[in-house]
């Protein structure tokens, strides 16, 4: 009874020590190469089906009454399947998330990436794009949208990247998604001075990002 007691203990201790680093690593100031590899590293042990869930516990919920400090901004669709805590394996406070139909890059978004960037001193600014993405699917095929749906299909067709694309064939769909990742890169450099003066100055790192639905591996697709 007494070794099962302690076995128990050691394993509490264990996952306590775990939520505890993970929480530490946020209060450091993060380079960006260290944040895609976090990410990356995240990203497999999801792929593996071995998420550890960091960053759950309850003084990780005390710790981030105080303030936030995410290591990177992650700007990706709404789509139900690309949840980015899980595809990423992270927790509270780990990463500043904003999410869209088609992850189409607006006004509101830019400000709330500048808000990660100029006062939380993020270092990174990943945007992931995924296989089947929905309105990619509905812009490619052409289909017929009232409302503000349309206006979502719009935003796509007016992209320069989606634009330039002159292809056919099997491989056609992933083309205009990773066209569509590249057109919200190339925004968020270029639409606001407090983000491409951070670029510049090599205080920030924008990429892109491509996720297979199949295993939900993310492939680094460029950085600025």
């Amino acid at each position: 009874m007494k070794k099962m007691f302690l076995l128990a203990l050691t394993g509490w201790l264990i996952f306590c020590t775990l939520q505890t680093d993970a929480g530490k690593e946020i209060t450091s100031a993060p380079t960006a190469a260290a944040a895609v590899d976090r990410l990356l590293e995240g990203n497999k042990r999801y792929t593996q089906y071995e998420p550890i869930h960091p960053d759950e516990s309850r003084l990780r919920r005390k710790e981030l009454t105080k303030g936030q400090h995410p290591y990177a901004v992650v700007v990706t669709c709404s789509d139900s399947r690309v949840s980015p805590e899980l595809v990423f394996d992270q927790g509270l406070g780990d990463i500043f998330v904003i999410r869209t139909a088609g992850n189409i890059m607006g006004e509101i978004e830019l400000g709330s990436i500048e808000y990660a960037v100029e006062h939380l001193n993020v270092p990174l600014v990943m945007v992931v794009g995924h296989e089947g993405c929905g309105a990619i699917g509905a812009y490619v095929k052409g289909e017929h949208a009232s409302g503000y749906l349309k206006t979502i299909i719009d935003s796509i067709a007016a992209e320069s990247e989606i634009k330039a694309l002159k292809i056919k064939g099997d491989q056609v769909f992933d083309h205009f998604v990773k066209a569509n990742i590249q057109h919200g890169v190339r925004e968020i450099i270029q639409s606001s001075p407090v983000i491409r003066e951070r670029v510049a100055n090599g205080a920030l790192t924008v990429m892109g990002g491509y996720e297979r639905l199949v295993d939900g591996k993310v492939e680094p697709l460029q950085s600025n």
